[in-house]
């Protein structure tokens, strides 16, 4: 027999000689006359206790858990009038709702065993019962403990209904009162009845009160939660079950195994009586943070769940029910609860709700947040959680590639910022799906990771697929130059920033962004397609109208999310006409421009820190804050056009496919247009000819140039756009 069947069997023993005693006192109950059996609780005669009771203050084993320790100081806390036992590891099932019945026994069989002189385990000599540890954990006194029996038991015995109407001397009240206990069992208290003592507090009670009943001989029952517990089967509330998600297990890297020895350090540090500080995880991944607190609860002995901030209650009601609900569970769980609170803006009303839950909550808790949050009377333990280092990202992609990895895992760790779980789900994808074709298992990983961080970023910006290429771009050769060097040098971070050591030696300086200054049409977009296409990186436009908000504080948490997603996925991030976000900082007259500088400060600061290429354009590159051009590494002019780099547009704005005739490339060279114009005019020329069936001519040509120069306000002289066969294309 294990010994977990032997603790079932031993609790079944004390319930079924409990619960007999229980029914002899009301059996005698109903023998007396009914005017000394509703006798005053003052009067009620004594009976012999209930065979098997322990005291209420069992002392605490020298074994007990660290976190059983801290538990059972602070059931103290709760309720100090009441007297306390400190719950032992030797105590009942350790089962929760993501384990089996296996496991529970294991816990149980684990828990109930004592350790021998030759190493080895033996089973307890004593079990507790689980309705003496429930008492023992939860601060019941005797008559309190008594009562609760008496509501248990009318789940567990079909004899008990009828011995309670026997006992009130009316058919009509087949269940247990206040009256009745204060009647039948021992030393009675009228502070039971208070909700600050544990029945009512604990809600282990429910009271069935309706309309203007006295509360003494109101109908009580057990909660199911608590008759399930007293039965030996302890699971989670399932009315918190639909709340709460098993935080799964995950390795650390050494860098995050660091960070969670470093907590659970401080928290073993904490004196037994004093409340345990909330543990706030700060930073961008929650996957991580949820990782760490995995480990951090499973060294403490607990089991963490998750509760998003976004199911937390509004109703006072319902807060209150929910916080003794998890109180409540804590003590008779071990088990810690991890508050999703990351995309809560600290200082708005649900921050402040969960600040108030947590403040009340006790236990082992954590807090995943972006950022630092003021918690007030909130003790915390706050610690920065980043994702896997660069160079712990490439061992894992070299572990899970093995033979076949290649250079992969460089190029993939030094431009995709991924945590463990991403890495393991991309990799094993690409693998599986390249098992016949090893050659394509590159394209596969690229492809792979670039669609795992698209989907974040498509809500934020608009995604410009990058089609031209060094041969589509004409610059001087000094600004081709700098748009090569900003390429080279996304291409070799990795390479300079973590093997050659400037990460470790640097905090500040490490991004790289660039400048592009130009009329409107210069070649400012193309040029960052052409980047993005060299890399193999996602290019985003911002959509400065889906950033800026006008909501004090909005703007700030756009930009946050935008760049963590961009930093993840290694994307290329184009602002257009920068000088409307990244302007000069305006004087400060009311609370919208103190508030517009602080998001335009927070926006320098991302830029500094950003991992990935961030390009801005400006077509009033004077309008910009000085503060953001010392920022920018790279800033690269682009001229309006001359004669040679208008003739090499022209020479291959138009497709091979398309049906263009001779043209006069020199002619139209001498229009004064940008490479955007130039392109307009060829589109447009284009769907002339496709709707005449002619060919793509130079009439066509410049009747469209004579449109771009009327919408662009130009002075037109008729000459430049006049064609004469005969003359061979002369006015």
């Amino acid at each position: 027999m294990s010994d977990y069947t032997a603790w079932l069997a031993a609790n079944d023993q004390y319930l079924a000689t409990a619960l007999a005693e229980l029914r002899d006192r009301l059996q005698r109950a109903a023998m007396q006359p009914a005017s000394t059996a509703s006798g005053s609780a003052g009067q009620a005669a004594p009976s012999a206790p209930v065979t098997g009771a322990p005291p209420t203050a069992a002392a605490p084993s020298k074994h007990a858990s660290w976190l059983g320790r801290m538990l059972g100081a602070r059931a103290a806390r709760m309720h100090p009038a009441a007297p306390v036992a400190t719950p032992t590891d030797q105590a009942a099932p350790h089962a929760d709702a993501g384990t089996n019945q296996a496991s529970s026994q294991n816990g149980v069989a684990a828990a109930t065993a004592e350790p021998r002189a030759d190493g080895r385990t033996a089973p307890a000599e004593a079990p507790v019962p689980a309705l003496v540890l429930l008492s023992q954990r939860l601060g019941l006194s005797d008559f309190e403990r008594e009562l609760l029996l008496l509501c248990v038991g009318m789940e567990l015995d079909t004899r008990m209904p009828a011995l309670c109407a026997q006992a009130q001397h009316d058919a009509s009240k087949p269940w247990p009162t206040f009256a009745l206990a204060f009647a039948v069992l021992d030393e009675p208290a009228w502070d039971a009845l208070s909700p600050e003592r544990p029945l009512r507090y604990w809600r282990l009670l429910e009271i069935h009160q309706p309309g203007p009943q006295p509360l003494i001989g109101a109908a009580l029952s057990a909660d199911e939660r608590i008759v399930n517990f007293v039965k030996g089967m302890n699971y989670l509330d399932d009315r918190l079950a639909p709340l709460l998600v098993p935080l799964s297990s995950a390795d650390l890297p050494p860098s995050q195994q660091a960070v969670a020895d470093r907590i659970v350090d401080n928290l073993h540090h904490v004196a037994a009586g004093e409340a345990l500080p909330t543990v706030q995880l700060i930073g961008s991944d929650s996957a991580s943070k949820q990782a760490i607190a995995h480990a951090v609860a499973t060294a403490l002995g607990a089991h963490p769940y998750r509760l998003s901030a976004e199911l937390m209650p509004g109703a006072i009601a319902e807060q209150e029910t929910l916080l003794r609900l998890w109180q409540r569970e804590s003590l008779l769980l071990p088990i810690a609860l991890y508050v999703d609170a990351a995309d809560t803006e600290r200082g708005d009303a649900a921050s402040a709700q969960i600040k108030r839950f947590l403040m009340r909550a006790g236990g082992l808790n954590f807090i995943d947040t972006r950022e630092p949050w003021n918690n007030g009377a909130v003790h915390t333990l706050s610690a920065d959680v980043a994702k896997p280092t660069p160079v712990e990202q490439r061992s894992l992609w070299q572990h899970l590639l093995g033979e076949v990895a290649g250079s992969h895992p460089q190029q993939l760790a030094g431009h995709f910022d991924f945590n463990l779980g991403k890495i393991e789900q991309v990799a094993h994808a690409a693998l599986a799906a390249t098992a016949q074709d090893a050659g394509a298992l590159g394209p596969s990983l690229w492809q792979g990771a670039l669609a795992r961080t698209r989907p974040a970023l498509d809500q934020l910006a608009q995604r410009i697929e990058p089609k031209a290429s060094w041969d589509d771009i004409k610059l001087p050769a000094t600004e081709l130059g700098l748009l090569r060097q900003i390429a080279d040098q996304v291409a070799q971070r990795s390479t300079v920033y973590d093997d050659w050591g400037f990460r470790e030696r640097m905090n500040r300086g490490l991004s790289i962004s660039a400048l592009f200054a130009g009329e409107s049409g210069t070649g400012k977009t193309m040029a960052a397609e052409v980047i993005a296409n060299e890399l193999g990186l996602s290019l985003y436009r911002i959509d400065l109208s889906a950033v800026v908000s006008k909501y004090i504080g909005e703007t700030e948490k756009n930009l946050r999310k935008l760049f963590d997603a961009a930093e993840e996925g290694g994307a290329i991030l184009f602002f257009d006409e920068a000088d409307a976000l990244f302007g000069r900082r305006s004087e400060v007259k009311d609370s919208h421009d103190r508030y517009a500088n602080i998001e335009v400060n927070y926006l320098l600061q991302r830029l500094e820190s950003f991992h990935g290429l961030a390009i801005l354009a400006t077509n009033m590159k004077n309008a910009l804050d000085s503060a953001f051009l010392r920022r920018i590494r790279f800033v690269v002019n682009f001229p309006f056009p001359g004669t040679a780099e208008r003739k090499a547009i022209w020479a291959s704005v138009f497709p091979a496919k398309a049906a263009a005739g001779a043209l006069d490339i020199d002619r139209l060279s001498r229009l004064a247009l940008t490479g955007g114009s130039i392109q307009g005019i060829a589109l447009n020329a284009a769907f002339s000819a496709a709707t005449t069936g002619a060919q793509i001519n130079m009439p066509l040509i410049l009747e469209a140039a004579r449109a771009e120069f009327r919408k662009l306000d130009k002075p037109i002289n008729e000459a430049d756009f006049r064609w004469l066969e005969s003359a061979g294309g002369q006015p």
